[in-house]
């Protein structure tokens, strides 16, 4: 007997561990298809004329493997003791929650809470954030949240134009405001015609602009009391914003107490790593009648079925997929992980500990400054919390240096000072090794001593709420935060089927190094030297990337997929100044494009023009040659989406992309349905000029229950010099995110995608994609209609199921998406693109056996609407209706015309390991009527127990 080896290879990662379905399951998908081969399915998807030539060819590595090279790559990083400040703190992440949330897939592969029934987990950790945010800034709404300090700082600009009663078009920016603070608002204003004025707070006039933004305490430490500024302001009709600090306002006089209308900041330091720049939980809050203008989410209260409690997004949560092109914002992806970081560290440490923690900073600082002051240095300024500048003179250099020879990152401001920044993880060794760097031998003895003046000091109470005072002994927050994920359903339990949302498996080895302390603990603005780590991963990803798209360069800097909209748009605005042609202000976008795409063409300053959509749902591509023409000389982009938003790869993209390139615009093609083009489809050689790539769903970063994200953007290289640049990295163009490369740590996810999966590895997942989705269709063709298919029958990577002929019978796609929920499964996208759909994206990452459960429970639905469409039961009695059914419902008296059995265990469902939603179908509307979004009050509880 000849002995055969096996040539089955346990660490091919993507065949093994990535992609669900086996050699032998993809046979029989292939055969409910009704194809010989993947290559025939392939073939029948995807036009040859677009087809890329070139295969993706690097070799995968092995999950070892890659951990070992980025062990290497680590150790590239040189981690110092920052004391740079500027918005980036060090910080202690609380071990409990480092386990419990950030590596703990049950939080981070949920999704954005759409569907809030089987989100009231993160939502009320999200309502603690909100309730922190409002608590510290003395403000009493606050959203959850926005995507870094400066980005919120050029929300609130906006904010402010719409709701100042001064009709100046200028905005007034302290100088004391962090450097990348500046530029981004300077960046967001130029489009929008909106003029800057920079100067010291004491030269505003207030009469002279619509608002201002003050840092509070300073980008160079000084503390101030603004009320006088701020009641100028609202005598003049304009609004006051205050960036700020949380850790300081444990300390100091809050905002709100100055009158302020509006606070934004990062919660960074409240347990989050600098991580190179992100991501982190930027925060707003506002005054109670500015609410209904304010971007982002906003976590609310409303009511469930039987009247219990029950959280949710209230109603502007997607104002951009509603209002379009009249939007006042773009932002979609919150960072909802890092925000509920950040709000479980309240509750870990409550107001005491926070305190605690901010005397400490405060009273090491003042320290520095009592010896620095003996030693005869000029230390500025007066009044301080944490941070303070010294006056070097012509040894700035040489103290800088000093400073490195001790492990330590000082601030380099002009050309003759050094600012200090001090913070939690700073200890008494810490402050030795800053003075040695001054050349002083001892510290001063500690004294309770305040550093600013005493009418400065915080006198209304915080975090009063019982949550924040719960006892923290690690057994119980290790317990609240295993209850409140319980409550959620995650990518850890069930597929979560959402069209355009691509949610696949994060692996754990990909997440594993964005915890280790040399990607972790970098600062932003740290010396190039210190990051080579970094510099390799960030430039290796940027060549995959562009081998992937065909663009020639990457930014990396946008930390969102509508961020990346917004820069690219920028990318070619000023690409068509630098011409000469900056008159070119027409976006042709057509009407099926995401609703964020419309809305960053109008913050680009561009003018939309809508396209028309065939019957088959393709663009219309007369009517786009038409709007084109119309155009003449003033186009200046298109953005399209491909595959389309309908699921189909349209033929006639190519065309689309020589009409607007004979016309002089530039071609935006959307990322979004990247998932289907990797290793297949190049966008930059079938006419696109820049593309946004969504990280946080092609390629592997996890969604985090809505964010982080990233969205870096891929241009042709005539578009390449006019990326957006940052004051800490140089570039001609203004930045659009705080840090130089947005929320740099997760990339690491990216890369550790790209390098386990290879170029092979990349290309089979993207094809088993298009064969999880065309299987769905096949297998639910005869109880559902599928929209949209190619002129070949096939769709693309998802597909769109029709559920408005089942509103004859009353039976709604809300029904359907809730009845899901007894099933064990989150809903596929409802509504979008078309009114009443479903668009179900499997990705490549599930199983046959998990897709076929969902096949089950789909038809098992189909099965109860023919009930209601035949007479046996009408919809308002039907467990449609009734869906989703709870443990309370389970156990109540049984009084529903259906039997108890197929409401609470319908078809698809686990018995044993069933997920049972904690509340019932939420009532929106009331929430919506009756907004309250802080914890609410005791009395409530008290209520609710009687």
């Amino acid at each position: 007997m000849t002995f055969t080896p096996t040539d089955y290879n346990p660490y091919d990662f993507a065949n093994r561990r990535h992609i669900g379905p086996s050699p032998a399951e993809m046979a029989d998908m292939l055969s409910a298809v009704g194809c010989q081969s993947l290559d025939q399915l392939i073939d029948e998807t995807i036009p040859a004329s677009i087809r890329q030539k070139r295969p993706l060819a690097w070799a995968p590595l092995s999950e070892h493997d890659l951990l070992a090279r980025m062990r290497e790559v680590a150790a590239k990083n040189r981690v110092m003791t920052s004391l740079i400040g500027q918005g980036y703190y060090g910080t202690v992440t609380p071990p409990a929650i480092q386990r419990n949330i950030l590596e703990n897939p049950a939080w981070y592969t949920a999704y954005t809470p759409y569907q809030p029934e089987i989100a009231q987990g993160r939502l009320e950790a999200l309502l603690n954030y909100q309730t922190m945010v409002a608590d510290l800034t003395g403000l009493p709404v606050a959203n959850a949240s926005l995507l870094d300090e400066a980005t919120a700082a050029a929300e609130a600009m906006t904010m402010a134009e719409r709701v100042a009663k001064s009709k100046a078009r200028a905005f007034f920016i302290d100088r004391f405001c962090h450097p990348q603070t500046i530029e981004v608002i300077r960046t967001r204003a130029l489009p929008l015609g909106i003029e800057i004025i920079e100067d010291m707070a004491e030269n505003l006039d207030p009469s002279k602009v619509f608002g201002a933004i003050f840092q509070y305490p300073g980008s160079y430490g000084h503390v101030r009391d603004l009320t006088d500024e701020i009641a100028a302001l609202h005598k003049a009709g304009a609004v006051a914003v205050v960036a700020t600090d949380l850790l300081a306002l444990c300390l100091l006089k809050e905002p709100g107490a100055m009158g302020a209308d509006i606070a934004v900041g990062s919660a960074q330091r409240f347990g989050v790593p600098m991580g190179y720049g992100g991501p982190h939980a930027a925060f707003m809050s506002c005054r109670d009648d500015f609410k209904r203008s304010m971007p982002g989410r906003i976590v609310g209260v409303s009511i469930d079925a039987r009247g219990n409690r029950a959280y949710r997004l209230s109603l502007q949560t997607r104002e951009q997929h509603i209002r379009r092109e009249k939007a006042t914002s773009n932002v979609c992806t919150a960072q909802a992980l890092l925000a509920v970081m950040a709000s479980m560290y309240a509750v870990f440490h409550g107001p005491a500990g926070l305190r605690a923690i901010a005397e400490r900073v405060h009273f090491m600082t003042n320290r520095l400054a009592r010896a620095l002051k003996a030693a005869g240095a000029k230390v500025a300024p007066k009044a301080f919390f944490d941070t303070i500048t010294v006056e070097v003179g012509v040894g700035q250099a040489g103290i800088l240096a000093a400073a490195r020879q001790e492990g330590l990152n000082f601030r380099k401001i002009g050309s003759n000072r050094v600012g200090i920044s001090l913070d939690e993880t700073t200890d008494e060794r810490v402050l030795v090794r800053i003075l040695r760097a001054f050349g002083i031998e001892a510290a001063p003895p500690h004294r309770a001593t305040l550093g600013f003046p005493e009418d400065m000091l915080r006198r209304s109470d915080y975090l009063t709420h019982p949550v924040f005072h719960m006892n923290r002994a690690e057994s119980e927050m290790m317990r609240y935060m295993r209850r409140l994920s319980d409550r959620d359903l995650a990518l850890d339990r069930a597929m979560i089927p959402l069209g355009s949302c691509t949610m696949k498996l994060n692996a754990a080895a990909e997440m594993m190094p964005i915890t280790w302390p040399e990607f972790g603990s970098l600062h932003p603005f740290a010396p190039a030297d210190q990051a080579q780590g970094y510099a390799e991963a960030i430039a290796d990803l940027s060549e995959k990337l562009c081998e992937i798209t065909g663009y020639d360069a990457f930014s990396m800097q946008p930390n969102s997929g509508a961020q990346g909209e917004y820069a690219g748009l920028l990318t070619i605005q000023a690409y068509h100044r630098a011409r000469g042609e900056g008159h070119r202000n027409i976006c042709l976008i057509p009407m099926s494009a995401h609703g964020t795409n419309p809305a960053s063409a109008q913050m680009a300053g561009m003018k939309v023009v809508v396209v028309k959509s065939s019957a088959n749902g393709d663009v219309d591509v007369e009517d786009f040659r038409a709007r084109a023409a119309e155009a003449g000389g003033n186009l200046a982009a298109c953005m399209i989406t491909y595959p389309s938003t309908h699921g189909v790869f349209e033929e006639t993209v190519r065309e689309i992309c020589q009409i607007t390139h004979d016309h002089g615009g530039q071609v935006y093609i959307d990322g979004a349905n990247m998932n289907a083009m990797v290793g297949l489809v190049k966008p930059g050689e079938i006419g696109g000029d820049v593309s946004h790539l969504n990280l946080h769903k092609t390629f592997a970063i996890p969604h985090g229950g809505g964010g982080p994200g990233m969205g870096p953007i891929g241009v042709r290289a005539h578009l390449a010099p006019y990326l957006p640049g940052h004051p800490e990295t140089g570039g001609s163009e203004g930045p659009v995110s705080a840090a130089p490369y947005g929320s740099a740590s997760i990339l690491l996810i990216s890369w550790a995608y790209c390098l386990m999966m290879g170029g092979p590895g990349l290309t089979q997942a993207t094809r088993v994609a298009i064969l999880n989705a065309n299987y769905i269709a096949a297998r639910l063709r005869g109880s559902y209609e599928v929209l949209f298919m190619g002129n070949r029958g096939r769709v693309a990577h998802e597909c769109i199921l029709d559920t408005r002929p089942f509103a004859e019978a009353g039976v709604t796609v809300d029904d359907i998406a809730k009845r899901l929920i007894d099933n064990g499964f989150h809903a596929p996208t409802m509504s979008w693109p078309v009114a009443g759909t479903l668009m179900v994206e499997p990705t490549e990452s599930e199983t046959k056996a998990e897709i076929d459960r969902f096949i089950a429970a789909l038809q098992a639905i189909r099965d109860e609407i023919k009930a209601v469409e035949a007479g046996e039961i009408a919809a308002e009695d039907s467990p449609l209706r009734h869906a989703p059914h709870t443990v309370e419902d389970l156990v109540a008296d049984w009084t529903r015309k259906y039997p108890r059995e197929q409401g609470c265990f319908p078809p698809g469902s686990f018995r044993v390991d069933k997920y049972w939603p904690p509340v019932g179908r939420v009532d929106n509307v009331w929430g919506d009527r009756n907004l309250v979004c802080i914890c609410p009050p005791v009395e409530s509880y008290a209520e609710a127990a009687e």
